[in-house]
């Protein structure tokens, strides 16, 4: 049986960066993936990097997470394909304008400042090629956007470089507890062993945590996402929609990017997907409202990734209420690929210090309630 300091279940960008921070905090580390590294929602999303909308409990997290993102080749020796050119919520009316002013004073209230509110003036200067309705807006000037499976790619490179095992392409049939350690038996029958599980298991996550008595409102979903053709350069940003639901990006190739969390239909028993084109239509159509210049423009691919969604629409962040050694990391419904290198961060000081300065009790699982294992 082969044994480390922690098991690691999951590839994803997060298990990856917990991973990675556990090794550079001294630990060895075992990481275990069913599939490959960004499988599923982290290789596959939209690439978001953004403080912009947040829930008000991720607002310090996010913010802690940017910080690393503009020195993110300081991290993984990559710079994961980053650029921050902003996002920008549109506003169509004058009540989407006030929604945005209630946003910014709020936040301001709180003691944040990253969201600022831009009238039709500065609206063009940042996106020219927006609708005539469109009013003003509000703005994230820091925020941008990353390539998925790169980022997820280096971040499971420097962890291996880092002494991290990483063993890809075979599941875990079985986890148990056997004195003091967490034992996962894999597909192929190999055992691995360690005091310390950290469940970053994404969809399958509540699998992990019911199996040692943490059962949560988790639900696996298939966000949708569309490429188009090239087209010539007329949108920086990642821009979004007040009242509206859409992610919105171009790529310096000129392809765009189309998506906002419309969801098809996600079977993780068997890693398969069905796009809802009904949805997807829908979502065409807000483009077509929003940007005329988009109007004629084909879309030459679709696809959904397979992720977990929370009841309350927030992650679980931190140590079991009825497992000791036991770390969850998983549930970030959405919009968890900005969190992911602050995230490892926090799980690696948890592990190893019991401790961290950021706020993660709004995240706890206890907040579901728990019964015995």
């Amino acid at each position: 049986m082969a044994g480390s300091d922690v098991l690691v279940i999951g590839g994803g960008l997060h298990g990856c960066s917990a991973a990675l921070h556990l090794a550079m905090r001294g630990a060895s580390v075992t990481l275990v993936e069913k599939d490959y590294p960004g499988r599923h929602a982290s290789g596959v999303n939209a690439g978001g990097v953004r403080r912009l909308g947040r829930a008000l409990p991720e607002i310090p997290l996010s913010i802690a997470s940017m910080e690393l993102w503009h020195r993110i080749a300081d991290l993984v020796d990559d710079e994961c394909g980053f650029e921050s050119h902003g996002q920008v919520k549109l506003a169509e009316s004058e009540a989407d304008l006030a929604t945005c002013r209630e946003r910014a004073e709020t936040l301001r209230a709180m003691g944040f400042d990253h969201e600022e509110v831009i009238d039709e003036r500065e609206l063009r200067d940042l996106v020219p090629a927006a609708a005539p309705h469109v009013v003003g807006g509000l703005v994230s000037r820091g925020d941008g956007a990353a390539l998925p499976f790169r980022t997820v790619q280096a971040f499971r490179n420097k962890a291996e470089r880092l002494g991290a095992r990483i063993v890809e392409g075979v599941a875990v049939t079985d986890l148990r507890r056997e004195g003091r350690d967490f034992v996962a038996r894999l597909a192929d029958g190999r055992e691995l062993s360690a005091p310390i599980l950290v469940n970053a298991a994404g969809a399958w996550a509540g699998r992990v945590a019911e199996r040692f008595g943490e059962p949560v409102p988790l639900e696996v979903v298939a966000p949708m996402l569309m490429i188009t053709e090239r087209r010539a350069p007329f949108l920086k940003p990642v821009v979004g929609a007040t009242s509206r639901t859409l992610s919105f990006k171009q790529f310096a190739n000129g392809t765009v990017l189309i998506g906002g969390g419309y969801l098809g239909r996600a079977d993780p028993d068997t890693n398969r997907t069905v796009l809802d084109y009904a949805k997807l239509g829908e979502n065409a159509r807000t483009v077509r409202d929003l940007f005329p210049v988009m109007r004629d423009a084909r879309v030459v691919r679709a696809w959904a990734g397979i992720e977990a969604r929370m009841k309350d629409g927030i992650p679980v962040i931190g140590p079991s209420r009825t497992e000791e050694g036991l770390f969850h990391s998983f549930g970030y419904s959405l919009h968890g690929f900005q969190l992911g290198p602050i995230c490892g961060a926090i799980l690696a000081e948890l592990v190893t210090t019991g401790r961290t300065n950021l706020p993660v009790e709004p995240f706890s699982i206890a907040r579901f309630g728990a019964r015995a294992a």
